[in-house]
C-alpha cells in the first residue's frame, strides 16, 4: 500500500476499493477502526465473549467483513444494531467514523430511552468531590454529639 492508503480527507468518499484485501477486513480491526473499541484487542475479546454477532450468528475475530452486513455490538448496557457501510483497517478521524456504518433508527431509539430510564432511576446527587472542612468537621461532631 502506498503512503497514506487507508485514511480520508475531506473530499474522498469512503467506498472501498473494488478489489483486493480491501474487500474484506477482519472483524475485530473493523470494529477498532469503527471506533467501537479502544484497541484491537479489546474488540477481539468481545467477538471471542459473545458481544458481537453478524446477522445474528456468533462469529470468531477473524472473520470478514463485508459491506451490507448487519452487527450487533454489545457495549456494557448498551447495544449497537449498524449496517456496514464502507471497509477500513485503519483508525482514522471520528467525524469519518460515521461514513463506515448505519445505525438503525429502532438501535438508536432503544440506546436513547434506556439512557434516560437510567437518567430517572439514578438522579444526580450532588455529593461533594472534596475532603470536609474545618467548619464541617466541627459541625458533623456537633451533630453525632447531640444525638
Amino acid at each position: 500500500m502506498g503512503e497514506g492508503a487507508g485514511f480520508l480527507t475531506g473530499d474522498e468518499d469512503p467506498q472501498p476499493a473494488t478489489g483486493g484485501a480491501e474487500d474484506r477486513v477482519r472483524l475485530d480491526k473493523w470494529l477498532w477502526a469503527a471506533r467501537f473499541f479502544k484497541t484491537r484487542a479489546l474488540a477481539a475479546e468481545a467477538v471471542t465473549g459473545g458481544k458481537v454477532h453478524v446477522d445474528d450468528r456468533r462469529v470468531k475475530p477473524a472473520h470478514a467483513v463485508r459491506l451490507g452486513e448487519m452487527l450487533r455490538i454489545q457495549r456494557g448496557s448498551e447495544e449497537y444494531r449498524v449496517a456496514v457501510k464502507a471497509l477500513s483497517n485503519q483508525r482514522g478521524p471520528a467525524k469519518h467514523t460515521i461514513l463506515r456504518y448505519e445505525e438503525t433508527s429502532a438501535s438508536r431509539q432503544q440506546r436513547e430511552e434506556l439512557r434516560e430510564q437510567r437518567r430517572l432511576q439514578f438522579p444526580d446527587v450532588a455529593q461533594s468531590a472534596a475532603r470536609p472542612t474545618k467548619q464541617d468537621r466541627r459541625r458533623i461532631i456537633q451533630f453525632i454529639r447531640d444525638e
